[in-house]
């Protein structure tokens, strides 16, 4: 039996495991696709304590992954499909094998709010976007559109500024929401335009991106913005379905935890933006997976 299973190698989930690791607590770290998480889609990460000149996503990853497995940490490509809760275990099924673990931690993380209008669907991956990062370079001196007004929305739109000609923010309120120093970037942005007060009631086009179909909420005009691709960012979901019925949860789908990170059932912890909390940065899913590691860690002492 395993001592700790870690569920997710975002922030949160390599930072319980390097902890786990240097605690020589004997654990496994699963990810089904690749280490990251969200933070992978993030071009430069300028708040996080330490890197002055940012760095970019994928760096940091790269170097949180590589310090775990300097200490021991198993990650394995894998991933889950159901789980199993009993008193004296926990049981884990993977895609090809049945693991019992004494602890385990759940760093799923969030998956992108979508719009639910028409034709976003249609044209996910034909001119919408979740990624700025990922797609932004195929809109070389096109127009675009990010939905939103947060700090996600506000820092994809200046990204996009390196290779749109015109980046609309389509934004439901008549400010952002996003810090000052953000703000203040993009309204200097001359290839950034803010479009209050107005959501998009439709996406247009057959193959690809032709435009989108506004609405302002204020005065119920409706206008067509011609745009090749949009970008979307309204918050996220949490990636609950393993835990669904297993866990408490928040009204919105997180996990609800106490300080320690211990969720409705003992033995099991959530860690990152899975769990119900104020703020969802990097910084905050070290903190949740450090504690959730040391947390498991005394658990596991205590059986």
């Amino acid at each position: 039996m395993e001592d700790l299973i870690i569920i997710g190698a975002g922030p949160a989930g390599l930072t319980s495991g390097l902890y786990s690791a240097r605690a020589r607590l004997n654990a496994i770290l699963f990810e089904k696709l690749m280490p990251g998480g969200q933070i992978l889609s993030t071009d430069s990460i300028e708040n996080y304590p330490g890197f002055p000149d940012g760095l970019s996503g994928f760096e940091l990853v790269d170097r949180m992954k590589r310090q775990a497995e300097k200490f021991g940490l198993m990650i394995r490509n894998s991933e889950i499909t159901g789980l199993e809760f009993h008193p004296e275990k926990k049981i884990v099924f993977t895609s090809d094998e049945t693991l019992e673990t004494g602890a385990l931690i759940i760093s799923s993380g969030a998956v992108p709010r979508k719009l639910g209008v028409n034709g976003e669907e249609k044209l996910t991956g034909k001119g919408v976007s979740y990624c700025a990062t990922c797609d932004g370079p195929f809109y070389r001196d096109q127009e675009v559109a990010v939905v939103g007004g947060g700090d996600t929305a506000v820092e994809e739109a200046l990204f996009l500024t390196r290779f749109a000609s015109k980046v609309y923010i389509i934004h439901r309120r008549d400010e952002l929401r996003a810090t000052k120093l953000l703000q203040e970037r993009a309204l200097a942005e001359e290839k950034i335009a803010p479009v209050w007060d107005s959501v998009v009631t439709q996406i247009v086009g057959e193959t690809g991106v032709e435009g989108i179909d506004l609405l302002n909420v204020k005065t119920n005009e409706k206008t067509h913005l011609p745009v090749q691709g949009i970008f979307v960012y309204i918050g996220f979901y949490a990636n609950n379905q393993l835990v669904k019925g297993l866990l408490e949860l928040d009204k919105a789908g997180f996990i609800i935890t106490n300080n320690e990170m211990e969720t409705s059932v003992p033995g099991v912890f959530a860690a990152g933006d899975i769990r119900a909390k104020l703020l969802r940065q990097v910084s905050t899913a070290v903190g949740d997976g450090a504690t959730a590691a040391f947390a498991a860690e005394k658990y596991l002492n205590s059986m």
